[in-house]
């Protein structure tokens, strides 16, 4: 690795860019000819950093930080979410973006990757000031997205709504309708069938697909999930739907339990009709600190990045850990389970339904045309399992864990069209 980085990226150490630079050491001794190439993954190709002012209910202006990280565009236009999240930083955001190229490269879709965040807490804004803080924010990136360029979708703290407001922003700036600027849009205005789980329906296909190559029956499956937001509770959904046996779900409010089993529809239509973790009827609260080291089969870490230290590691009993969320496992903590003997489905395989499902409401959106729900979630089941089948096979032939493999797969992807396209001049 190159010692002459630019400043921000020095700036950036440590944390999640650090994390990611660590994984592309690892798979640099795997890439050959290419590896020439790879300190083109360890320089965003575009780093936009913005103030977005907002007028507040009570008449204050605020100021929030807005980024927006185009990570690599070999492949084609930067695809990734929109974080709206009070520890969104610069470091995160590149790495979040770093691990957009190689999700959508190992899944073979034809973008680059790319990702957003605001440093805010929405819960804290009414709907007025999150809608203005949304406008505002996509007016400052102008002409850095759009729909051959760079197409933004949900992440934590976002949803169909902000998306909504920032297509609408980006059409009136632009004077044309433009629903391919962003994916992740409700249905009514050119969004896809199917998006809204897509993440999590992922997570539980390519999971069922290790699940059969490891011997783990799916029927009975202990299952623990960290994270009930979107992706985590489509996860659970799509495990409980399948008879698997959720026996613990924690979040912010705590962690409930109950080891015959929990169904995570009633737990939902709980907490949305105003019920609380702690009267749940379905299960029992225990301490937080005792979820990691649950008697389970698959753990799927949906919340954040960096959960899983080797402190943590040491305590997991599961045979399969599903990464629902960016970066919850550390390098270190990877290597403590895999040592025990446990598989990791990396991130930039196992949350890849989300994107697949956003470049299926691109090309929807391109062509006009649309697909039933069934449709998605068929072209869904069938790009994944593909993906997971090249990558479990890669995996075994080169002696890695699945981790390595993946990144080998997308690296060598996007690394071999940089050396096609080769420099400019």
């Amino acid at each position: 690795m190159s010692t002459r980085l630019p400043s921000y990226l020095n700036a950036a150490e440590p944390g999640p860019w650090a994390m990611f630079l660590q994984q592309l050491d690892r798979v640099e001794p795997h890439l050959g000819e290419l590896a020439r190439w790879t300190d083109t993954l360890r320089r965003p190709k575009r780093t936009l950093v913005v103030d977005v002012p907002v007028r507040m209910d009570d008449g204050r202006i605020e100021h929030f930080e807005g980024f927006r990280v185009q990570h690599n565009l070999s492949r084609g236009p930067g695809k990734g979410g929109v974080r709206f999240h009070p520890a969104v930083n610069l470091s995160e955001v590149m790495a979040l973006s770093g691990w957009m190229t190689v999700k959508n490269a190992a899944v073979n879709l034809p973008y680059g990757g790319a990702k957003g965040g605001v440093r805010v807490d929405p819960g804290q804004l009414s709907r007025g000031e999150l809608e203005r803080l949304t406008r505002r924010y996509t007016s400052e990136l102008g002409d850095f997205i759009g729909a051959e360029r760079d197409i933004p979708a949900p992440d934590v703290g976002t949803n169909d709504q902000v998306m909504a407001w920032m297509m609408d922003t980006y059409s009136v700036n632009h004077g044309t309708m433009q629903p391919g600027v962003v994916t992740g849009k409700p249905v009514s205005m050119g969004g896809s069938l199917g998006r809204r789980d897509a993440t999590g329906r992922g997570c539980f296909v390519v999971a069922r697909e290790a699940m059969r190559r490891l011997g783990l029956p799916l029927a009975g499956a202990r299952v623990a999930v960290q994270g009930f937001g979107n992706v985590g509770n489509a996860t659970a959904r799509a495990f409980h739907d399948e008879g698997a046996r959720l026996i613990a779900v924690q979040d912010v409010h705590g962690t409930v339990f109950n080891d015959a089993g929990i169904d995570p529809h009633a737990l939902l239509a709980h907490l949305k009709a105003g019920g609380s973790w702690s009267d749940f009827p379905g299960a029992s609260l225990i301490p937080d600190d005792q979820f990691w080291g649950l008697d389970c089969d698959v753990l799927v870490p949906a919340a954040l990045e960096g959960q899983i230290t080797p402190e943590v590691a040491a305590q997991v009993r599961a045979r399969l850990v599903v990464e629902g969320a960016n970066g919850p496992t550390t390098p270190e903590a990877e290597d403590i389970l895999h040592d025990k003997g446990c598989t990791v489905l990396p991130d930039v395989l196992a949350n890849a339904g989300g994107v697949t499902v956003s470049y299926f409401e691109w090309v929807q959106n391109a062509t006009s045309f649309f697909w039933t729900e069934q449709d998605i979630h068929a072209k869904l089941d069938r790009v994944l399992s593909e993906a997971f089948d090249s990558i479990w096979r890669s995996a075994h032939d080169k002696g890695v864990n699945l981790r390595t493999a993946t990144f080998i797969t997308a690296c060598s992807r996007v690394l071999e069209a940089r050396a096609m396209r080769g420099l400019y001049p």
